[in-house]
């Protein structure tokens, strides 16, 4: 292979990776193209299907194909069902249609899919062959657990979100639905199941599906739709697994960042439950038609020392309230006037409005009768920047084809 005249130490490692693993890589890779002709017909019948968005520019891209070959040829040898897994790829530069549908901001993106539907949590693993083969046999172990005896339903980890369903055979349509629910949310509940004489007295009008929120002293929760009908039970399972107020951790910084909506943080000590319980309560009493235009999370204060330190915060001010918009970050003035009606609900308008970004820039509007938000740094000027756009995909592992413009 003929190398550019000029190239740095790090593109030749690149070049020499690509030969040698190119020349390890076994011939018979099954690799499905995708187009708009076949891709709603192979993913609507894969259980599983991992998909590789790149580019043939993309040097990350060229450094993961025959990764993502080597993968495939593992998977095929471990679940020889065609429609057990999938490995498929999709050319965005060719099929820029499909790479708009989902959205695909980097290269190389590697996406989830479902019977059809894409995972909200992408593959964001280690780059080899071994990672990625292991996460596919995560996908297919079987995320509900059978339980039998209703003690151990009655006794699960209330630290957890917990969905039991109690079916009278385990080959009906709607242990089938429970299931399909159950694979697209195991990484936000636990689900459980009982069958047979074990579940009886839990099926006193048919089969049945219980919640058991985190507590102990939080009350069950029955789901009264019908289990065949899929989008409704699993519509009624998100909204119990996926909290409105979600953690923000290292983990899953780069992938919450990368929904591009700006965050409404509560920092807090872990211990502080009672803070946690008030900022959720709000959240939910003013902001719940904000949902899908901010992301409201919570974030324990000892590990993200440096996001406070950086809006002039310690611990010890904790509880404290904060948007980044991954420009800026503004501060809430007073935790304690979250219960103010209307007063948080105002905190994020003024940030889609703009106001929040002006009177840091300019002071506060002269026709504002109200107090102006807190100013942080030594000039009005010089607000801070953005800390959590650092976890947000990087330029050393992705390319990134465009740049946000939040206020």
């Amino acid at each position: 292979m003929k190398l550019p005249p000029i190239v740095s130490s790090l593109e030749v490692g690149f070049f020499t990776i690509l030969l040698v693993t190119g020349l390890s890589t076994p011939g018979q890779a099954e690799i499905t193209s995708l187009d708009t002709g076949n891709i709603e017909d192979i993913l609507n019948n894969a259980g599983v299907a991992l998909v590789n968005f790149y580019a043939d520019w993309c040097r990350f891209s060229q450094m993961l194909q025959p990764i993502f070959e080597e993968a495939s040829n593992i998977a095929r040898e471990e679940f020889p069902d065609v429609t057990q897994v999938v490995f498929a790829r999709v050319d965005c530069d060719q099929h820029s249609d499909i790479a708009q549908r989902y959205r695909i901001s980097k290269y190389p993106t590697l996406k989830l899919f479902r019977n059809g539907m894409m995972m909200k949590r992408e593959y964001r693993g280690q780059r080899s062959v071994t990672a990625i083969a292991d996460f596919i046999r995560q996908q297919k172990v079987d995320p509900i657990k059978e339980i039998h005896s209703l003690e151990e339903g009655n006794t699960v980890d209330r630290d957890r979100r917990n969905i039991i369903g109690y079916f009278d055979q385990k080959d009906s349509e709607n242990y089938h639905t429970f299931e399909k629910v159950a694979n697209i949310l195991r990484d936000d509940c636990v689900f459980l199941a009982a069958f047979g004489d074990v579940s009886q007295t839990e099926r006193f009008s048919g089969d049945n599906v219980i919640y058991k929120p985190m507590g102990e002293t939080v009350p069950d929760m029955v789901y009264l739709g019908s289990l065949t009908n899929f989008d409704l039970t699993y519509a009624w399972a998100q909204d119990k697994c996926v909290p409105l107020v979600r953690e923000i951790t290292f983990e899953n910084g780069e992938e919450l960042t990368e929904e591009g909506i700006p965050f409404l943080i509560l920092f807090h000590v872990k211990e502080d439950t009672e803070s946690l319980e008030k900022f959720q309560h709000e959240v939910a009493r003013q902001l719940i038609s904000e949902k899908g235009s901010i992301n409201f999370l919570h974030a324990d204060c000892e590990k993200f020392r440096h996001p406070l330190l950086h809006i002039q915060k310690t611990p010890a001010d904790c509880p404290v309230i904060a948007i980044d918009s991954f420009r800026h970050m503004y501060v809430y003035p007073e935790f304690r006037d979250i219960e103010i009606p209307g007063k948080l609900r105002q905190f994020v308008l003024d940030l889609h409005s703009g106001k929040l970004h002006r009177e840091f820039h300019h002071g506060p509007d002269p026709t504002d009768s109200t107090p102006g938000q807190e100013e942080i740094g030594e000039v009005a000027s010089n607000p801070p920047e953005s800390s959590f756009q650092k976890l947000a995909p990087s330029e050393t592992r992705y390319t990134l084809l465009r740049d946000r413009d939040e206020l």
